[in-house]
């Protein structure tokens, strides 16, 4: 299969399913965080993972760009097995995934524009005057034209969650990494960074993978929808079939009970 040519370099061969998870298993010490997790990720489609804090979602995210090391189970990313892969091959391929943290992780010492043009400058060859078409181009897809002289403590906390978008997003990657892109935010904001992951899906055609406690952004943004209960996975499928299980741990999840 021929490789295609981005921003960062020879892309890896794309696939259909984009990820596949197979039985995956980690655990610290005695402790299983995930426990035989499976799951697939048809190329071009947004995967909502829910759960409770401390079932594994995090662990999870980890695990899928290599920072985490898997106890046993396989993840492969575009058909490559990411846990057998030399490290040198792991760096190329990691340039081809976007990670948005939690809590934005925008360089405090760096204007916007400059944090948006990090990963174009450490990965790729381009001359400046490309760095900052696309830097003003990604700027205005997370409408935050202009801005780009500001420092992240002159912008609100939804500007700075939208601006580590903007550089998740600069180097176009195939596979788009959320961590809880909404928490700590009010629901008018939360609403704003739900269609804009919708948005960046479309402009993309990104395969992603976003960990949330939001359920109405998981229902407004995902294709498909997988739960987590201690490690394990106790519920994979569309959207409206999550909204009518009566799984008694999903059930406890849309109704926020704590029985």
């Amino acid at each position: 299969m021929a490789t295609q040519e981005g921003i960062t370099g020879p892309r890896e061969p794309m696939s259909d399913p984009a990820i596949v998870v197979k039985n995956l298993t980690v655990t610290f010490g005695s402790r299983s965080v995930l426990n035989d997790v499976s799951f697939e990720v048809p190329r071009g489609t947004t995967l909502c993972v829910l759960g409770l804090s401390g079932v594994g979602k995090s662990t999870l995210l980890r695990c899928m760009v290599g920072l985490q090391k898997l106890t046993s189970g396989e993840i492969f990313i575009n058909n490559r097995n990411i846990s057998t892969m030399k490290p040198k091959d792991l760096d190329l391929l990691r340039k081809r995934v976007g990670m948005a943290f939690q809590k934005a992780a925008l360089f405090d010492s760096m204007t916007v524009g400059e944090n948006v043009a990090f990963g174009l400058r450490e990965h790729t060859k381009l001359p400046e005057e490309d760095i900052q078409r696309i830097v003003a181009e990604k700027l205005a897809i997370v409408d935050l034209e202009g801005m780009d002289h500001l420092y992240p403590s002159q912008i609100s906390g939804g500007m700075q969650k939208r601006a580590s978008f903007a550089r998740t997003v600069a180097t176009d990657p195939d596979v788009v990494l959320y961590d809880e892109p909404t928490s700590g935010l009010d629901p008018i904001i939360s609403t704003v960074i739900n269609e804009l992951i919708l948005e960046l899906q479309h402009r993309l055609g990104a395969t992603s993978v976003v960990v949330t406690h939001d359920l109405a952004g998981a229902m407004m943004v995902a294709h498909n929808i997988i739960m987590l209960h201690e490690g394990k996975v106790v519920f994979s499928g569309p959207p409206k079939e999550f909204a009518s299980t009566d799984n008694p741990y999903i059930k406890q999840f849309r109704e926020g009970s704590s029985k």
